[in-house]
C-alpha cells in the first residue's frame, strides 16, 4: 500500500490536466506551471532524500531533455516553413492531406510531421475549421501514421535500439496500419463532407472536387534541410547531450535566418512549446513511481497472452509516456520466456519466435497514444497550437468521451479480435 503513495502526485497532475481547464480555466492558465513544478519537485525530493535513487532522477531528466529538445527544434524549424494551399478546403483535399501526413510521419516521425503540417492544415481550413479537423489530425498524423518505421514513433525507435530489425516493423504491421488508416480516413471524409455541405449549403460538393488544389506555394523551404538534420541527429547516442545540442543549434539557426514574414504568416510564437515543456516536466518526473511500480510488479499483473499485453500496453500508453511503457512491457513479456531485453540475441530470438507479443505491444503503444492529449508528445503540442490559433478545442475529458472512445476504441477492439487475440 505504501508503494502507491509516491504515485499520488502523478494522478493529481493527470486529474488537474483533465478537469481544471474545465472547472476554472482562468486559474489553470495562470497556475498550471506552478502546479507542474510543485508536483514534480515533491517526487524528485522523495527520490533524492528518501528513496536514494538519484540515478533514476538523472536518467528521467536526460529523457526529458531529449524529448523537449526534439519537440522544440521541430517546432521552431517547422515554424519557418509556410505552406500556402489555394482553393476551397474540400473533404477530398483534407482527406488526401491527412493521408499524406500519415505516410510522411514514417519519415519525419509523428512529431516532425505534425509540426510541419499542422499550421498549413489549420490555415487551409480557416473558414470552416472545427475541432474534429484537429482531432483526426491527432489520430492520423500524430499517432497511427507513424507505425511503419522505427523513426515513426519513439517506442518503435527504442525497440530498434534494443535490437528489433529496422524493417521488421513494416513487414509485420503494414496490414493493421493500412486498415486503420483507411478506417480513419473514411470516417473523417464522411464527417467532413457533412460539415462541408452544412457550411456550403448553396453549392453541390461534387462540383468542387475539380479544385482540390488550385495552387501550392512554399516559403522558407530551405528549412527542410534543417528538418533532415534534426531527424538525422536522432541516431546520435554518444556523447551525452550532443544530439540535443545539435537539435537546439539547428533550431537557433532556423529562427535567426527565417524571414519575419514567414513567422508572421504562421502566427508563430513560443507559448505553445512553453506550455508543453512545463506540463511534461511535471509528467516525466511524477510518472517515475508509476513506471517503477509497473516494472517491479509486472509479474503480479497476470499478463500472459499477447492479447493481455495489447490491452495493458494500450491502457498505459494512453496516460503514461508510450516509450517507457513499451520498454517495460517488452521486458515483462520477454521475461515470460526467460529472455533479457538488454541482450540483442535474446531480442532477435523473441522477435522471431514470439512475434505476436511484439506486434501486440508495438501496435498498442503507437495506436493508443491517440486516446488522450498526453498519450503522445505531439498530441498536446497540436492542441496548444490549435488553441492559440483561436479554435476552442475540447478539454481532456471531452476529447476522450466524445472522440477517442467513440471513434478509436471500437476499431481497436476489432484489431484485438482479428490480429491479436
Amino acid at each position: 500500500m505504501l508503494e502507491i503513495i509516491p504515485v499520488i502526485p502523478f494522478v493529481a497532475l493527470l486529474l488537474a490536466i483533465a478537469f481544471m481547464p474545465f472547472i476554472s480555466p482562468d486559474w489553470w492558465h495562470k497556475n498550471y506551471d506552478k502546479l507542474s513544478y510543485i508536483l514534480a519537485g515533491i517526487v524528485v525530493f522523495y527520490y533524492l532524500a528518501f528513496a536514494n535513487e538519484s540515478e533514476r532522477v538523472a536518467h528521467t531528466f536526460v529523457e526529458y531533455v531529449s524529448f523537449i529538445s526534439l519537440l522544440f527544434s521541430l517546432f521552431v524549424v517547422s515554424g519557418g516553413i509556410h505552406f500556402s494551399l489555394k482553393g476551397k478546403s474540400t473533404p477530398v483535399r483534407n482527406t488526401v492531406f491527412l493521408m499524406i501526413g500519415g505516410i510522411i510521419a514514417n519519415l519525419f516521425g509523428t512529431t516532425g510531421a505534425a509540426m510541419l503540417l499542422i499550421r498549413p492544415y489549420i490555415n487551409s481550413n480557416k473558414k470552416r475549421l472545427k475541432p474534429f479537423h484537429i482531432i483526426f489530425f491527432i489520430f492520423i498524423v500524430c499517432n497511427v501514421g507513424g507505425t511503419l518505421t522505427p523513426i515513426g514513433d519513439p517506442p518503435l525507435f527504442l525497440g530498434y535500439l534494443k535490437g528489433v530489425p529496422f524493417f521488421w516493423v513494416i513487414e509485420h504491421l503494414f496490414g493493421v496500419w493500412s486498415l486503420t488508416m483507411i478506417y480513419l480516413l473514411v470516417v473523417f471524409y464522411i464527417i467532413d463532407t457533412l460539415n462541408y455541405k452544412k457550411s456550403n449549403n448553396d453549392q453541390v460538393i461534387t462540383s468542387e472536387r475539380k479544385t482540390v488544389i488550385d495552387k501550392f506555394q512554399v516559403d522558407g523551404n530551405w528549412n527542410f534541410l534543417l528538418l533532415f538534420a534534426i531527424i538525422g541527429s536522432v541516431f546520435i547516442e554518444k556523447p551525452i547531450f550532443l544530439r540535443e545540442l545539435i537539435m537546439l543549434l539547428v533550431a537557433g539557426i532556423s529562427y535567426k535566418l527565417t524571414p519575419k514574414r514567414v513567422h508572421e504568416k504562421n502566427e508563430f510564437n513560443f507559448e505553445p512549446i512553453r506550455e508543453v515543456a512545463v506540463l511534461f516536466i511535471g509528467i516525466f518526473m511524477t510518472m517515475m513511481p508509476a513506471l517503477k511500480l509497473l516494472s517491479e510488479k509486472s509479474d503480479l499483473l497476470g499478463l500472459i497472452s499477447p492479447g493481455d499485453y495489447y490491452w495493458a500496453t494500450g491502457i498505459l500508453s494512453s496516460f503514461l509516456d508510450n516509450a517507457p511503457t513499451y520498454l517495460n512491457l517488452m521486458a515483462a513479456s520477454m521475461g515470460l520466456q526467460n529472455l533479457d531485453l538488454n541482450l540483442v540475441p535474446d531480442v532477435l530470438k523473441f522477435v522471431d519466435t514470439y512475434s505476436a507479443y511484439v506486434i501486440s505491444i508495438s501496435v498498442a503503444s503507437v495506436f493508443f497514444g491517440a486516446m488522450t492529449y498526453i498519450g503522445n508528445g505531439p498530441n498536446f503540442m497540436v492542441k496548444s497550437i490549435s488553441d492559440f490559433s483561436g479554435l476552442k478545442m475540447p478539454n481532456f475529458v471531452e476529447y476522450i468521451f466524445k472522440y477517442s472512445l467513440v471513434i478509436l476504441l471500437p476499431f481497436y477492439i476489432l484489431i484485438w479480435y482479428f490480429f491479436v487475440r
